[in-house]
């Protein structure tokens, strides 16, 4: 019998199985995609705490992560993160959280400094993941703590708390019915992916009460173009219009994206939650745990370390 039982294989199940093991827990993660298909693959992935709850907690479990992925910066090639230059519009550093201060290198920006139509604007170097490689990497951290990954579709906990003692639920979307939990829903996010005409700086103006999103992220072979955040539209096929609409956006931002050829486009669906992350424990029917580790919303890979520590200590409790 295992210890643990993650189920989930993305960015949220991986880290914190990686964070299990690597405590000497013997650890197995049932995902129903493989790791490079799951919503996490999609993500553009900059480090920023962005439309995610509890307020009380995000700085701290956002910094936390920061710390982890500053120092895997050190190796890009093999972790998928890098540290990047870029700058968030229409941002100002006297409204964000505490935790900003502790963010190296954050500044205000003068007008004449923030590119487009905006009046203000923060400059940053920030960790940037790329996903996919990110996402392989995480899973071969996994392997040489002793964990093992397995492709495996659930339809309920008790499957799992047959296997386990403790189960950990990093199911995002899929904790609205495996719970089931009401308060979760989906926020769609389509990107597109052209090729990077020479841009090395990202760029977000993400308005928390729009729809609609303008970000260009440099990764490597590709420029990845952004975004929407549809609140509860859950089609998972890009749509045209809403494509061209992001690349005129982005285009307003930098004109050589206009030209850009289009190399190709990607649809996520964001777990958001009413009340915002969900980090809990309650008991099994068999005598076991289940532990509750969803709703992050459009930041789980900002808070991904911080919040797989706490789901950890209720695992170890």
């Amino acid at each position: 019998m295992d210890d643990v039982i993650v189920v989930g294989g993305g960015v949220i199940g991986l880290t914190t199985a990686v964070t299990l093991a690597e405590r000497g827990v013997r650890v197995r993660v049932w995902s129903r995609d493989a790791v490079t298909e799951t919503t996490s693959a999609v993500a553009g992935a900059l480090w920023w705490p962005y439309r995610i709850e509890p307020v009380e907690e995000v700085g701290g479990w956002s910094l936390e992560s920061l710390r982890v992925y500053e120092k895997l910066a050190d190796d890009p090639a093999a972790t998928g993160v890098r540290l990047v230059a870029g700058v968030h519009a229409d941002t100002v550093l006297a409204e964000l959280g505490v935790w900003a201060g502790e963010v190296p290198g954050l500044r205000q920006l003068a007008a004449s400094e923030v590119p487009g139509p905006y009046g203000t604007g923060l400059a940053a170097r920030l960790p940037l993941l790329d996903m996919p490689v990110h996402l392989a990497w995480l899973k071969g951290r996994l392997e040489e703590a002793g964990g093992v990954l397995e492709r495996r579709t659930v339809t309920g906990f008790a499957e799992a708390a047959e296997a386990a003692r403790v189960v950990v639920d990093c199911t995002g979307l899929g904790a609205r019915e495996l719970v089931p939990d009401a308060r979760l829903r989906p926020v769609r996010g389509q990107l597109v992916l052209v090729e990077n005409p020479g841009i090395e700086e990202w760029f977000t103006a993400a308005d928390a009460a729009s729809d609609e999103t303008t970000y260009f992220f440099p990764q490597p072979g590709r420029l990845i173009l952004g975004g929407t955040a549809q609140e509860g539209d859950e089609r998972p096929e890009p749509d045209p219009a809403t494509a061209a609409a992001i690349v005129a956006r982005c285009a307003r931002i930098r004109p050589e994206i206009a030209d850009a050829r289009v190399i190709g486009h990607r649809v996520g669906l964001r777990p958001a939650r009413a009340g915002g992350v969900r980090i809990a424990a309650e008991p099994l029917p068999t005598g076991g745990r289940l532990v509750h580790n969803y709703g992050h919303g459009g930041a789980g890979v900002t808070v991904a370390w911080g919040c797989a520590r706490r789901a950890a200590e209720l695992v170890l409790a």
